[in-house]
Parts: C-alpha cells; sequence; structure tokens
C-alpha cells in the first residue's frame, strides 16, 4: 500500500518525507526520539511502531496545515462533459467540496437531465443516490460551458473527437481540460491527450489526465479512493489536485502523461483477458500467470512509448489492473467472463448500458503493438477473440504453447 505513504501534493514535498532508521550511521548521533531500539521483546517492538507512527502523524499534520485551497476558494463553475457514471460521480464529489460551486452537468439524454434537476438523481445510472443541489444538468453546451473554470471530460473515447468538435465554438482556449477517459481511437490510435487539443484546434488546450483505480459506485459512496492526475504544467496538475483532495479521496500528481494514458487504456483490454479466464474456470494459478504476463505486455509497449516504469506500478498502472482484473464491478471483465462463458460479443454489448472501452481499444493496442515492435501475446489473444478470429479455450491453448522464455 505504498499509495498511502505519498503525500497527496506535489512531488517536490515527497523529499521531507521522514526517514526511519533502526540505528544510527558510524559516529551519527541518534535523534532524541530514535528508532534505535532493541528488538528484544514485544514491549520494545510495540515502541517502535508507535514512534515511527506518531513521527508519520507529525509529518502530515505538518504538511496538511500548510496545503494551499485558493484554488478550490476561487473556482466558481465546473463543467462535467458526458451524463455517464464516472463523470455523474465526479460531479458529486467536486460539488460537494464546495456548496457555492455550480456544477454543470454536459447531457444528451432529456431523460437524464429533468431527473438530475427535478429530482436530484441519475435516473440510468445512480438512482438511489442523491446528487448535491449544486449539480445542475443541461443540454445546451453553450450554457454549459459558459465562464467554466475547470472541464471534465467524461465522453467515451470512440465518441470523444466528433463531440468536442461539436462544441469547440463554446471552448475557452485558456480551459484547463481534466480526461476521465480511459481509452485509444480506434482508428487513429490517439489518446486523450492528442483528441482534444486536436479536436478543439487549439494545441496550447490545458490537460490533464485523471487515471487510477477506481469505481464510480465507490465515490459515490464516500468510499476511502486514491487516483492520480498526471499534466507536463506541473502547476495545473497541483491546482486540480487542490480542487480534487478531500478526507475521502486523495490525489497524488505526476508530470508521465504517456504512461498515466497508456496503463489507462491497456489494463482494460487485459481485464477482458483476466474476466475469459474467469468464465472458463481456469482456476487461481491461470489468472496470477495471466495478468503477471499482461502486466509485463504493458510494461513493454508504455516504455516504448516514453512511460516511465514507475507509473506502471503505481496507481494507475498495478493500482488499475489489480482493480479492473480482480473486482466484479468491472465492465470489461464482466464482458471477458461473458465471453469465456460462451457468450457473443454482440449479445453481451447490446445487453450493457455502459461502454466497456477494453474492447474498441484491443485492436488499437495491437496496432501499436506492430508500430513499435513489441509482442504481447496476451493482449493480441483478445483481439482476436473480440475479432471472433478465434474462441476463448483455443486461446489459451495457443499461448500455453508459445515457446518457454526467460523473464526478464
Amino acid at each position: 500500500m505504498t499509495w498511502l505513504l505519498e503525500p497527496p501534493f506535489h512531488s517536490s514535498i515527497r523529499h521531507n518525507f521522514p526517514r526511519f532508521h533502526c540505528s544510527p550511521a558510524a559516529g551519527a548521533q541518534p535523534e532524541p526520539e530514535s528508532l534505535a531500539l532493541s528488538l528484544d521483546g514485544p514491549k520494545e517492538r510495540r515502541k517502535i511502531v508507535r514512534l515511527a507512527w506518531e513521527k508519520l502523524v507529525r509529518w502530515s499534520r505538518s504538511l496538511r496545515s500548510k496545503a494551499k485551497t485558493d484554488v478550490l476558494e476561487r473556482t466558481n463553475k465546473i463543467v462535467v462533459l458526458g451524463g455517464g457514471s464516472f463523470g455523474t460521480a465526479m460531479a458529486a464529489h467536486v460539488a460537494m467540496r464546495k456548496s457555492q460551486l455550480e456544477v454543470n452537468m454536459l447531457v444528451r439524454d432529456p431523460q437524464v437531465c429533468r431527473s438530475i434537476n427535478e429530482e436530484h438523481h441519475n435516473c440510468k445510472y445512480f438512482p438511489q443516490h442523491k446528487l448535491p443541489e449544486n449539480v445542475i444538468a443541461t443540454t445546451d453546451a453553450q450554457a454549459a460551458l459558459l465562464g467554466a473554470d475547470f472541464c471534465f471530460h467524461a465522453v467515451p473515447v470512440q465518441y470523444s473527437s466528433l463531440f468536442l468538435e461539436e462544441i469547440a465554438n463554446y471552448v475557452d482556449p485558456g480551459l484547463p481540460f481534466i480526461s476521465l477517459s480511459k481509452g485509444l481511437e480506434l482508428n487513429t490510435l490517439r489518446t486523450m491527450s492528442q483528441i482534444i487539443p486536436q479536436a478543439l484546434k487549439n494545441p496550447r488546450q490545458p490537460y490533464v489526465v485523471l487515471s487510477g483505480p477506481s469505481f464510480a459506485l465507490e465515490l459515490m459512496n464516500k468510499l476511502p479512493t486514491a487516483l492520480v492526475v498526471a499534466s507536463k504544467d506541473k502547476k495545473m496538475a497541483n491546482s486540480v489536485q487542490q480542487l480534487m483532495a478531500s478526507r475521502n479521496l486523495r490525489i497524488n500528481t505526476s508530470s508521465d502523461v504517456t504512461g498515466v494514458e497508456i496503463a489507462g487504456a491497456l489494463k482494460n483490454v487485459l481485464a477482458i483477458a483476466a474476466g475469459i479466464v474467469e468464465g472458463l474456470n481456469l482456476g487461481n494459478n491461470s489468472m496470477a500467470a495471466l495478468v503477471s504476463q499482461g502486466c509485463s505486455e504493458i510494461r513493454w509497449l508504455a516504455t516504448k512509448m516514453g512511460a516511465k516504469s514507475t507509473t506502471l506500478t503505481g496507481l494507475s498502472g498495478t493500482g488499475d489492473v489489480m482493480l479492473t482484473c480482480f473486482v466484479s464491478l468491472s465492465r470489461n471483465r464482466t464482458v471477458g467472463v461473458r465471453l469465456g462463458s460462451g457468450e457473443k460479443l454482440d449479445d453481451i454489448l447490446s445487453s450493457m448500458n455502459q461502454v466497456a472501452e477494453g474492447v474498441a481499444t484491443a485492436g488499437a493496442v495491437i496496432a501499436l503493438a506492430q508500430k513499435y515492435k513489441v509482442k504481447m501475446p496476451v493482449l493480441t489473444a483478445v483481439a482476436r477473440i473480440i475479432d471472433n478470429e478465434l474462441t476463448p479455450t483455443k486461446a489459451v491453448f495457443e499461448l500455453m504453447n508459445l515457446p518457454q522464455v526467460e523473464e526478464v
């Protein structure tokens, strides 16, 4: 749980994290609260743990007292593009941060719009959860975007380009976009950091990507969650952190936009593979082997594209893989389970009211793998299953018969 040790502030503060030593360096004087204690007996061990915890708490309180809150104070309006589950959860979370904040949700469905404004519920995704009264829905893009300080983009990747082109005339060139969408555009292989500025015809549009292990339902239920925001603009990442961080939501920052985006896209494809293993009842050994191999494939491709390896073992990488591959709330895992159980893909997708991005992303992932000359057997098998060129059972047989290799 290393993310618990990462302060919810910008990365430079991490250098102040307390360092614990069980013995002083040669010639050094121990600190008054030295942890250089004997490990003989339970009393001494408890003292070591208590002192370590107290020091950690003091460090945390000190940083919290210095944390800036001016971004939230001067923010008056937020717009959320899209009325899906995650967009709704983000709208609710930000609205609860400040009661005077106006949170506009731009939605397409008039019924969803009415239910949010009249009953304070999203009737399609969260009929049992009451939304804050400062969340307002509209189908008018111009009204939603007018005067907005931040924009959360929650439209599925495959529909984002056309959607953004339609509203581009109403977007202020300085409006920061926070992308919640995970995936790759199928025909162009573009990420959201490429789609948004190109669709808006503004290469300087401020951009932040938000990712990490998170289900919208648990955010709505205010359960503890940790996410990461990445931007090439450090000040912008810190601003979004200030805007969103709360008692139940930790926000870490990163400059590795490529790593966060690629990990977020590829883990959806891996989740389909994990679901297939579950649907075929192949057992825990198979699941562990497959997810491990899939993580290696994600690392191989992402680092070739310029991602940092540390990003891929953090919240947006390993953290998101664990959640999406192993938990039944995952849409992409559910698709895989049903495929492994023998259902047809068209029947699965037609029965779902939310988008499983991994289905469209699979083909794009393989095209990227070919472009960067990376072998990705597990994720390639998923793409072939989705294209109906391989059955799940046959895919397992072929993967198990690949040449034995040396781990690197």
